[in-house]
């Protein structure tokens, strides 16, 4: 799946989008809060994925082009998932505020492409379709 074309990233990124709109319109009605421990959390793991995604990169002797947008991607979400995680710690916003709520969305957008882009990087790095 995670080949020239980049199937794998694009089934991340549209799972990851249906994530991040749902969660908005959650947060919006009020139906689901985001405690700090969870945004202490995301950055945690953010940053461990950090970490973990430039060792294995390191490590890998594949510098295909699957793994390096894979890991572009994985990064990329990172960062994004540090700063959204930073933002609502630092303001607190309202339960049906609609900057709050697309603040939100745009988190867990970031963090589940974040995990989505991870697995696929590791099935790139594993050359599982070959």
């Amino acid at each position: 799946m995670c080949n020239k074309k980049f199937e794998c990233l694009g089934v991340a990124f549209v799972i990851s989008l249906v994530i991040g709109i749902i969660t908005a319109f959650l947060r919006i009605t009020a139906v689901i809060t985001v405690p700090p421990v969870f945004l202490w959390v995301t950055f945690g793991i953010a940053v461990g994925f950090i970490a973990v995604a430039l060792f294995s990169f390191a490590l890998s002797k594949k510098n295909t082009l699957c793994v390096e947008t894979a890991l572009g991607t994985t990064l990329a979400s990172a960062l994004s998932t540090i700063l959204f995680s930073i933002v609502l710690l630092a303001i607190t916003f309202v339960a049906t505020s609609i900057v709050g709520a697309i603040i939100t969305g745009l988190l867990l957008l970031s963090f589940s492409f974040l995990l989505t882009s991870a697995a696929c990087l590791t099935k790139c790095l594993a050359k599982v379709n070959d």
